[in-house]
């Protein structure tokens, strides 16, 4: 077992004993390295550089019209109740000589939604790492995501959705260019 996996283990067997837990009992023996393990995995978009990610896959395109990647699955880990928030990212942008591939739009959402979050800032990085990767004249990000430290605890309320956005370059500039993206992910009227 690594020396990090390790501290993280004994971390979770104290915090199962603050808790009043026997973590000698049977259904607990394991528990502490596979809450270790699995916080690994969740946390894994500190392990993982925006060049890793993209990975040179950048093509040439005579395109500038707008490119949208809808529907993108989110899990993330709230950074201040380490509870989940799950939903789902519409990130766009407006090329200007070359295109992403597509599954690198996703994994760029992966990379940041692994790490401990606001859903804001989530955001905010996942626009700004497209910006930078492609250079586009405009990148539009939407994520709308349930919340479970709003579901689980404090206000209890089931069916809140929330929704941040992020604007930048001609998305925010122009009016009619926002608001197409914001048609084509079925956000307007």
């Amino acid at each position: 077992m690594s020396d990090q996996l390790s501290q993280i283990t004994q971390h979770y067997r104290e915090i199962l004993k603050g808790l009043g837990e026997d973590t000698e009992r049977e259904g607990l023996l394991d528990t502490p390295k596979r809450a270790a393990k699995a916080m690994q995995y969740l946390c894994r978009g500190y392990e993982q550089s925006l060049d890793e990610i993209v990975n040179g896959a950048l093509f040439a395109s005579d395109n500038d019209e707008m490119v949208i990647v809808r529907d993108i699955e989110l899990y993330s880990l709230c950074e201040h109740h380490l509870l989940p928030f799950i939903g789902k990212a519409h990130v766009a942008y407006i090329p200007t000589g070359k295109v992403l591939g597509l599954s690198k739009v996703a994994r760029i959402v992966d990379m940041f939604a692994r790490r401990l979050q606001i859903q804001e800032n989530l955001t905010r990085q996942i626009a700004e790492a497209v910006q930078q990767v492609t250079n586009a004249a405009g990148v539009a990000v939407v994520i709308e995501a349930q919340h479970m430290c709003m579901m689980m605890r404090g206000v209890e309320k089931q069916n809140s959705v929330m929704t941040s956005s992020v604007m930048l370059g001609a998305f925010r500039q122009s009016t009619n260019t926002r608001q197409e993206f914001l048609q084509l992910i079925g956000r307007s009227k």
